[in-house]
């Protein structure tokens, strides 16, 4: 009875932890949209230069995206729960200094604290997670769970936004950080235990400055370039970044320690998996973004009503990451991946009859189910990840994963997004480039406004068309690639050492 006692207590102390360490990360993902809603504020509040305001909205997922991989490593060697503690507070202190910045400068840096901040979070609270739930079945559970909250966090920010502007000023959106951190940093040190990988070297520092400069030059350089148009210095500047990236990936294979273990992706499966995590964030970001313009400027709705439009697919995305691993398990991976690209490719499918008239209806649809697929895409990356390398990798393992989504992100609206810009220039009047820009100009004529609407639902058709493209590839791919036995148990044999083939029951 007491073994039986002493095994259930852990049960219920991984579960907890896992509760606290949802705060967290729930938050780094709500701070990357959370802004979309309150930039206006800002604006009247601090009067940015267009530049200024950029990077307020950018410097957050440039250093989150470009530090992942890097403190993924440093986690794994000096202390996940240390680097934990430390990047959650530091987090505090950018969310408190950016609610109450006087001027755009010091907002900027706020948020870069903040992203930096973040970049530790994540990886390091995904490998606590594997110490916790040691057992496979739980393990993906748990991940599925962090990964709902992390995809919730996407979803929920602008309609969390939304609602605290409507009554407070805009720092609030920041301010709201810090219960959820004060919570952490108190119960973190009494369910969390610290862990260290036992690999033996130090961190090749050169390496840490490589990975993340080559990251941010490129997505700096690929964003720039979509916003602005083809110029010496963002081209220059995403160039310098490839190369860098380039040699760092050399110095791995000649290093004894190296920051990423590139043979994982002789791996199928977890190629398959990686490039899973990143194509649906692309295709997310950039139909995210643009349909928000369409709701709020072609079909005029009020910004939270906006919002809340979001909240069915927001929904099913998170039920989605939850029921995964229990679905997996059943299907295997395989048939979850085509599930996860076929569902994404039928939802932007109804994107497609949207007009300028109407399409809400055809909206939610869309979102609602995409949100299937965007769910198992979450759950699927994340799970795979960390159980197809050794435990004291697990940090960097999930920092592929997480990176693979950050970078997503960014590279849809880069690449995406200049292709609806594109389209825009095409077929618009051609009197501003963006359709907001077009319609804050003085006494249009209402041909003029029906002719810009259009041309900018044209470039959403576009986007979503090409993604369906995409999605239907990726899923014939799953299809022809992945064995029919790969189910959730497998990464829990690769962790282990044991190569015996499973079939299914």
């Amino acid at each position: 009875m007491s073994q039986q006692h002493a095994h259930n207590s852990p049960g219920l102390r991984a579960w907890l932890g896992l509760l606290v360490i949802l705060g967290p990360v729930l938050l780094v993902s709500m701070d990357g949209s959370i802004l979309f809603l309150a930039m206006s504020r800002v604006s009247q509040a601090l009067t940015p230069t267009a530049d200024q305001a950029l990077w307020i909205l950018d410097i957050y997922g440039f250093a989150v995206g470009s530090l992942l991989i890097a403190f993924g490593n440093i986690g794994d060697r000096y202390g996940r729960l240390r680097l934990l503690m430390i990047g959650t507070a530091a987090f505090g202190i950018g969310s408190a200094g950016a609610a109450f910045a006087p001027s755009p400068e010091l907002l900027i840096v706020a948020r870069a604290l903040m992203g930096v901040a973040g970049a530790t979070l994540l990886p390091s609270a995904l490998a606590v997670l594997s110490e916790l739930f040691t057992e496979p079945r739980r393990r993906a559970q748990a991940i599925g769970i962090f990964a709902a909250a992390f995809a919730a966090g996407f979803a929920i920010g602008p309609v969390a936004g939304g609602i605290l502007l409507e009554r407070f000023w805009w720092g609030s959106v920041f301010l709201i950080n810090l219960p959820v951190i004060a919570l952490f940093l108190f119960f973190a040190p009494i369910l969390l235990r610290e862990v260290r990988a036992t690999r033996p070297g130090h961190v090749d520092a050169l390496s840490v400055v490589t990975s993340a400069a080559g990251l941010l030059l490129t997505i700096y350089g690929l964003k720039y370039s979509a916003a602005e148009g083809l110029s010496t210095v963002p081209v220059l500047v995403g160039i310098a970044g490839l190369v860098l990236l380039a040699w760092f990936a050399r110095r791995q294979r000649s290093l004894r320690h190296p920051l990423i273990e590139f043979s994982l992706f002789r791996d199928r499966v977890f190629t398959v998996a990686i490039i899973t995590g990143l194509l649906p964030l692309a295709a997310w970001s950039a139909t995210a973004y643009l349909a928000g313009i369409y709701l709020q400027s072609v079909l005029d709705l009020p910004v939270l009503r906006a919002a809340l439009l979001a909240l069915p697919g927001a929904a099913v995305l998170t039920v989605t990451c939850v029921v995964t691993p229990f679905l997996v398990d059943r299907i295997g991976k395989r048939t979850a991946l085509v599930i996860c690209h076929l569902s994404i490719a039928a939802g932007l499918l109804s994107l497609l009859p949207t007009s300028i008239t109407g399409g809400i209806g055809w909206y939610v649809a869309s979102t609602t189910i995409a949100g299937i697929g965007y769910g198992i895409c979450f759950s699927v990356v994340a799970d795979t990840a960390v159980g197809a390398v050794p435990a004291e990798r697990a940090g960097s393992a999930g920092a592929i994963a997480e990176t693979s989504n950050e970078i997503g992100n960014a590279l849809g609206i880069a690449l995406l997004g200049s292709l609806a810009a594109l389209v825009f220039r095409l077929q618009g009047p051609d009197l501003a480039p963006t359709l907001d820009g077009t319609l804050q100009l003085p006494d249009l004529a209402p041909a003029v406004v029906v002719e810009a609407k259009t041309a900018f639902v044209a470039g959403l058709h576009v986007i979503a068309a090409v993604a369906v493209v995409l999605h239907t590839a990726l899923g014939v791919l799953a299809l022809r690639w992945l064995p029919g036995s790969v189910t959730a148990q497998a990464g829990s044999d690769i962790r282990s050492g044991d190569t015996t083939d499973r079939a299914e029951v």
